[in-house]
């Protein structure tokens, strides 16, 4: 379908684990297109805090906030600062928060952002339109350094072989457009039985450097866990098997029972934190074969959710 790319993957799945109730305060982490936002209003009568740090999304965001009778409020920023942003609403605590992980649509289908390596636009990849862009990361970067990051964030098995290749054409001009990098990517590495364009895992690498996308979704969490009330719920879909990992471990860690002290050794001084977190599920949801045959983008989505106990946060712990 045309407009597959469009539709909020998981709806039903994320709207079954948040369950938004009457009164609830929630908070759409990456607001995008406003998917999620809209079926959470939809689904009770309740406000919902979006966040995005691309000012784009949150200008597109207007007509809902009209619509919808001033239960949304739109911040532009990061969701690893949604502790800071909400406090300047005057917003501590909430009963539900739900993050999409990824590029959204709006964006990764705009060529002048420069995400998509099948449409021609400047090396860009900025999600909040400010910093460092992938064109200067590509140009400036050491060969190590790329090599690592094509390594590390994309899997790509050809990371040396990439970064040689782009350090030798940068070596006569500067490279700057998307079709240019795909080009130069796709002499180095064939295609596969998979059917995976031979781009995609070096410019999704290349736009998780720019974002800082792991490091971004480590403090969203942590934040996440400070701002919960008991019983509050945490909902995140991730496409990427490095940000589906750091989830689990995540939420796994800090719904561990605290092991119980040895009566034959002396006592800690310090105890162990009680869990944080209880699981919804003990493994990933992942989406249904009609999903994923209706909408492409779902195919590689994995769902994680948990709710929040009275513990302290593990991270309020580390503070003090």
């Amino acid at each position: 379908m045309s407009d597959a790319q469009h539709v909020p993957v998981m709806l039903a799945e994320v709207l079954e684990a948040l369950a938004p109730r009457t009164g609830g305060l929630y908070v759409d982490g990456t607001f995008g297109a406003g998917g999620y936002s809209r079926a959470i209003l939809d689904a009770a009568p309740c406000r919902v805090i979006g966040l995005d740090r691309d000012p784009e999304a949150i200008a597109r965001g207007g007509e809902l906030v009209e619509s919808v009778s001033g239960r949304l409020d739109l911040i532009e920023g990061r969701f690893g600062a949604m502790a800071k942003l909400l406090g300047g609403r005057g917003v501590d605590a909430v009963d539900g928060i739900a993050f999409d992980l990824g590029v959204s649509s709006p964006q990764i289908d705009t060529p002048e952002r420069g995400f998509s390596f099948r449409q021609d636009g400047p090396l860009d990849m900025r999600m909040g339109r400010s910093g460092r862009s992938a064109a200067d990361l590509v140009n400036q970067a050491s060969e190590a350094e790329l090599a690592r990051i094509f390594r590390d964030l994309g899997e790509e098995r050809r990371a040396h072989a990439v970064a040689r290749a782009i350090v030798a054409r940068r070596a006569t001009q500067p490279i700057s457009r998307t079709i240019e990098l795909a080009g130069i990517i796709r002499t180095v590495v064939r295609p596969d039985a998979s059917g995976i364009d031979p781009a995609t895992r070096v410019f999704q690498a290349l736009r998780m450097a720019v974002n800082d996308e792991l490091g971004e979704l480590e403090q969203g969490l942590e934040a996440a866990e400070r701002l919960l009330r008991p019983e509050g719920r945490l909902v995140v879909v991730a496409f990427h098997s490095l940000e589906d990992r750091c989830v689990k471990q995540f939420l796994r860690a800090r719904a561990k029972p605290a092991p119980a002290p040895s009566r034959h050794l002396p006592p800690l001084a310090t105890e162990a934190p009680q869990p944080s977190f209880r699981l919804l599920h003990a493994h990933a949801i992942r989406p249904s074969a009609s999903e994923c045959r209706d909408n492409p983008r779902a195919r590689s989505a994995r769902l994680r959710a948990a709710v929040r106990t009275g513990a302290p946060a593990w991270s309020e712990r580390r503070a003090a």
